[in-house]
């Protein structure tokens, strides 16, 4: 997926519209690969409410200059449907109704689940990235100054399958692109987890076989580097901001299609 390709294609919108809608966009990805459902969730709570935005604004011919969040989300995106028969169905009806399900179902249900039941977080997030790419993929085909090949492979390209980088089975991960580096994986498997984590359940994972050497040679470094925090007399490695940007901003969570 071309970021830039979708910026050009979206050109039309607003920068406080259109850079908020492909970041936010961007994050939920990034959450999804790193196989934090909860935060794919919060993602698409924002991601709707600037797509509404969007609709809204093509719906009374203004766009505003940023998105603001609507009292009543409900109402408002029902509003939107009396201007179809001039603004046409896809910005007046369709989007809306998907951001309503993306949105009842981010609100009522998929953040924050306790007890015994089953979490239902992972079906969820599938449920929030593939609406919030067929939204994505939808403003692109409306808005798209782009010829039509091009629009068509780039809206290819956004509803394409994405592939999420941290395996997770009970208390077992895995990182599914072998060739990141043992500094990679501690970094991926630190950020996805958001908790403290074992030195000796973290070497496994990231299946290093020399415990002396992963301490010495990965965790102290990545701590010097102030990437992680590595408690050593708790045995204990956690993640921190510096560390969390570089996993965001640097392609890690990017996995071998």
């Amino acid at each position: 997926m071309s970021v830039s390709s979708i910026r050009s294609a979206l050109q039309v919108l607003p920068d406080g519209l259109r850079e908020p809608l492909i970041d936010q966009f961007e994050q939920a990805l990034d959450e999804y690969r790193a196989s934090d459902w909860e935060k794919v969730g919060l993602k698409a709570g924002k991601f709707c409410e600037i797509a509404f935005c969007i609709c809204a604004g093509h719906a009374i011919g203004t766009f505003p200059a940023s998105a603001t969040k609507p009292s009543d989300f409900k109402t408002s995106c029902l509003n939107l449907e009396q201007y179809n028969k001039t603004k046409g169905r896809s910005l007046c009806i369709q989007i809306p109704r998907i951001l309503l399900g993306l949105y009842e179902l981010r609100n009522n249900r998929a953040i924050g689940h306790v007890g015994g039941e089953v979490s239902p977080n992972h079906m969820d997030a599938e449920f929030f990235l593939r609406a919030m790419k067929w939204v994505m993929a939808e403003f692109v085909r409306f808005f798209s100054q782009l010829p039509l090949d091009d629009s068509h492979s780039l809206v290819e390209a956004v509803t394409a399958r994405t592939f999420q980088v941290v395996w997770s089975s009970g208390d077992v991960r895995r990182i599914l692109e072998p060739a990141k580096t043992a500094g990679q994986k501690v970094l991926i498997l630190l950020y996805a987890e958001t908790k403290p984590v074992k030195t000796a359940l973290l070497q496994t994972w990231v299946e290093y076989k020399n415990g002396t050497d992963f301490k010495r040679k990965i965790l102290k470094d990545l701590h010097k580097k102030a990437l992680i925090h590595f408690d050593e007399e708790k045995g204990t490695a956690e993640i921190l901001p510096p560390g969390q940007t570089l996993v965001e901003k640097s392609g890690l969570l990017l996995a071998a299609k």
